[in-house]
C-alpha cells in the first residue's frame, strides 16, 4: 500500500473510467541509463500500459518513457517492457487474483519517492458499460450539488 507519495509524474485516468480498484500496491522498477532523467522530466505515458506476470515476476509492458534529450546513442527503446520489483508474497497475491476471472491488475500512477521512481499498481475487475454510464450521473449530480451550494453562498 503505497502512503507517502511524491510528485505524481504520471497517472492513468482511464484505469479508474474502466476497473474497480480494490487493492493498490507500491512497485519499483527496474530502469537503464537515461531512463530516470526523462521520468523525472515527467515525459512518461501510462495510458496503454498493462502488467503481466511471467516466471514469477510482474513485467510492465506499453509503458512509454520518451529518449532523454541529451541521452544520444544511451537511449534505449521507449516501448521496452521493464520488471517489477515487488515481494514474492504481493506476487502471489497477484497472481492469484489474476486467475479469479474479470480481475486484472494497472498501473495508476508514477511518482518518485526518496529518489526512485515509483508505480503504483492497482488490481482491477472490469467495469461494464452501465457501470462506467452509472459513475457519469454520480458525478454530474455531485457537481450540481456543489454548484448549487456555491449559487447559495453568494
Amino acid at each position: 500500500m503505497a502512503k507517502g507519495q511524491g510528485k505524481v509524474l504520471a497517472q492513468n485516468k482511464k484505469a479508474s473510467h474502466d476497473y474497480f480498484i480494490e487493492e493498490t500496491y507500491e512497485a519499483g522498477m527496474v530502469l537503464q541509463g537515461t531512463e530516470i532523467k526523462s521520468i523525472r522530466a515527467g515525459k512518461v505515458q501510462l495510458k496503454d500500459s498493462f502488467i503481466r506476470i511471467r516466471n514469477n515476476e510482474a513485467w510492465v509492458s506499453n509503458m512509454h518513457i520518451s529518449p532523454y534529450d541529451q541521452g544520444n546513442r544511451f537511449n534505449h527503446d521507449p516501448l521496452r517492457v521493464r520488471k517489477l520489483l515487488l515481494h514474492k508474497k504481493q506476487i502471489n497475491e497477484l497472481i492469484g487474483a489474476v486467475k479469479r476471472d474479470g480481475y486484472t491488475i494497472v498501473p495508476l500512477k508514477m511518482y518518485i519517492k526518496d529518489g526512485y521512481a515509483k508505480l503504483l499498481i492497482g488490481l482491477g475487475k472490469g467495469k461494464k458499460d452501465y457501470d462506467k454510464r452509472a459513475d457519469m450521473r454520480k458525478k454530474d449530480a455531485k457537481r450540481e450539488v456543489e454548484r448549487a451550494l456555491k449559487e447559495r453562498n453568494r
